[in-house]
């Protein structure tokens, strides 16, 4: 449901979102380095410390990479040990549908509220998207019949109909959801598929793939050594960990990543309906998500 127009970043205001993600995530950094759970930047903010030393200049959020393991320790310290009265792991359940595939971990004292989620009663902090990579089988029967689970994760987890991957993929997204009525039941299979799929460890496997990123991305296969070790690098004037490997994983995933993209395409990526960096997204409710709409006349 879309109820406003995309919030626009006016003047120096992407410059200070930037900023409160990185203060976001050096809290994130600092539990996970405290309690020996591996984390590293991947996507966007991994080509901006190569190429940019920080942010790509019009990059909006934080993505990093969690082997499986680290990530369901994450899960499970957070909650116990956290600062939870002003950060939250958001965990994907039948109890908290967020449209994801993943967790995030999310400021409550700020807003970011992006256009698909204001139908949703869910944590709109900013957040930082962690992204889970798992171990992938060499056979490659196993590692077909792992892409079909992690489709079906992807898509009965997310609720969502796939429309950026073809016709053909949206047509059978919407059959599928159509077979499975009741949320119930579809998070039972998603839980299903989400073990299904993770059942290889990475430590049993040469390659590791990341399986909550939809139907481009986890087609890619790495080499595990590319992961084994983190280095620090300069981002924003402060160290941060990256994977060993970092030249290896962005070649498959971007190709030529220090190559600029057309003009038109440096922009920010999400479509956000209220930003606010300074008050809880709580006060924006029904203003700005779950807002009623306007009886039938």
């Amino acid at each position: 449901m879309k109820t406003k127009e995309k919030f626009e970043y006016k003047h120096d205001f992407l410059r200070k979102l930037q900023l409160k993600n990185l203060e976001i995530y050096e809290v994130l950094l600092d539990f996970c380095q405290k309690n020996n759970i591996n984390i590293f930047f991947c996507g966007g903010c991994l080509i901006g410390t190569i190429r940019n030393k920080g942010f790509i200049p019009w990059d909006d959020d934080i993505d990093v990479f969690m082997p499986r393991d680290d990530y369901e320790k994450l899960k499970e310290l957070w909650p116990k040990k956290g600062n939870t009265k002003d950060y939250e792991l958001v965990v994907p359940s039948y109890n908290n549908h967020t449209k994801n595939q993943f967790m995030t971990f999310n400021d409550n004292n700020t807003t970011f509220i992006k256009d698909y989620e204001t139908d949703l009663d869910i944590n709109h902090g900013i957040r930082i998207d962690l992204i889970p990579i798992d171990g992938c089988p060499s056979s490659r029967l196993k590692r077909r019949i792992q892409k079909i689970w992690a489709l079906t994760y992807s898509l009965y987890s997310t609720q969502v109909v796939p429309v950026k991957h073809g016709k053909m993929v949206t047509f059978l997204g919407r059959i599928l959801l159509l077979l499975v009525p009741t949320k119930r039941l579809r998070w039972k299979i998603a839980n299903l598929a989400e073990r299904r799929m993770t059942k290889y460890k990475i430590s049993d496997c040469s390659l590791i793939t990341e399986l909550c990123c939809g139907p481009k991305y986890m087609q890619n296969e790495y080499k595990k050594e590319w992961f084994e070790e983190v280095i620090y690098k300069d981002f924003e004037g402060k160290k941060m960990p990256i994977p060993v490997g970092y030249d290896g994983y962005l070649s498959i995933a971007y190709g030529d990543y220090m190559k600029l993209p057309p003009k038109e395409k440096r922009v920010p990526e999400h479509d956000v309906v209220y930003c606010d960096l300074n008050n809880s997204y709580t006060k924006y409710k029904g203003k700005y998500y779950c807002v009623e709409s306007e009886p039938t006349k």
